[in-house]
């Protein structure tokens, strides 16, 4: 998704990739109040234990952490509260339909500026079993070893 000059890197859910298969991923405004923009721009957001739900035709980030603005003072919300992605009808139902199926999920893997939006990509996820994240550790490391020999 970083393909534009404009775009920024906020953070990124490196634990989603760790734990699930992502199977397809899509970008999603969200609804925040100002004091979160502030503390975004500051970079204190934490995605390691967010996940997405729908419900009634929404689609919400739960457990997505955004620090409180430390000059916000009764302006600031609660850091752990549900927040709304902005996304099409069309899109949510899809993500509806896949999620009704059994081990999928749709996490929050990246949170970036787009111009002056704050844009979310989640991804439609499908958990990985214990012997799966050996074997994606098994891979990295033979690669990496492979990298080192051929470097000397």
């Amino acid at each position: 998704m970083q393909n534009s000059a404009k775009e920024r890197l906020i953070a990124q859910n490196k634990k989603a990739f760790h734990d699930y298969f992502v199977e397809d991923t899509l970008e999603a405004g969200i609804e925040l109040c100002g004091t979160e923009v502030k503390s975004l721009r500051a970079g204190r957001v934490n995605l390691k234990d967010a996940y997405c739900q729908i419900k009634g035709g929404e689609i919400r980030v739960y457990g997505m952490h955004i620090s409180p603005y430390e000059k916000g003072n009764i302006f600031n919300k609660d850091p752990l509260r549900p927040r709304r992605l902005l996304m099409h009808k069309r899109e949510i139902l899809r993500l509806f339909g896949k999620v009704g199926q059994q081990g999928y999920s749709v996490i929050p893997l990246k949170l970036y500026f787009s111009g002056k939006w704050v844009k979310a990509e989640v991804g439609l996820c499908k958990g990985k079993k214990l012997y799966d994240k050996r074997e994606a550790e098994a891979k990295k490391t033979a690669r990496r070893d492979a990298e080192r020999a051929e470097k000397q």
